[in-house]
């Protein structure tokens, strides 16, 4: 009898342990934001935005994740670094970046836009904080050449870094005025459900190296 009752001791203690201690799987992942306008949900209800969107997606999706908007309008890929290190605070696994929208929309040189991301991409690989790189597309009106070095920049960096590339943030939405707002370039509530689904799987890839980051 004595042995008996130090097992269930024993197994009542095992029990309130692993209901006390949620599996580290169950922590959600703290994800940072890190973007402009497109980020931050300009002219549209706070409902509405994008990040409030994907993080009701990822919640009906039972992802343990919780997603900071650091969206700042008007902002250019160096306005980002230099906001970097209290806008991605400690403790945050995963960043989504998307920033370079403005640098385009300015005309400023690509080199610029690449030496500013690569800054922020650098020093986020240095705090282990895993990256989903969010590609922009130069307008047409700029011209060929200048289109294709913006667009490199995104694939030179995601190589570089090892990290997850969303091509474009804005594809199936751009020139879509069906889906975006009368400006014709920020998205309204249907476009931002496009890019929300679009970027989905993206960003569950971006949680899972996060995590595999957090186990080792």
């Amino acid at each position: 009898m004595v042995q008996i009752g130090g097992f269930l001791a024993a197994f009542s203690l095992t029990l309130t342990i692993a209901t006390a201690a949620p599996p580290a799987a169950a922590t959600p992942i703290k994800i940072v934001a890190l973007g402009d306008s497109l980020t931050a949900g300009l002219g549209l209800p706070a409902k509405d935005g994008f990040v409030p969107r994907l993080q009701a997606a990822l919640t009906a999706d039972g992802i343990a994740a919780e997603i900071a908007n650091a969206g700042v309008s008007g902002d250019t890929a160096a306005d980002g670094l230099a906001r970097l290190d209290w806008s991605v605070p400690a403790g945050t696994d995963a960043v989504i970046v998307e920033l370079g929208a403005n640098d385009m929309l300015r005309g400023l040189k690509p080199a610029t836009t690449l030496a500013a991301l690569d800054a922020i991409l650098g020093r986020l690989a240095a705090r282990h904080i895993a990256v989903l790189l969010c590609g922009m597309r130069a307008a047409p009106n700029l011209g060929d050449a200048y289109g294709e070095d913006f667009a490199r920049i995104y694939q030179e960096l995601a190589g570089k870094y090892g990290v997850p590339l969303y091509p474009f943030f804005l594809d199936g939405v751009a020139a879509d005025l069906k889906l975006t707002q009368p400006d014709g370039m920020h998205p309204n509530a249907a476009g931002v459900g496009v890019i929300v689904e679009r970027i989905l799987p993206k960003v569950q890839e971006l949680i899972a190296r996060a995590r595999a980051q957090r186990a080792s």
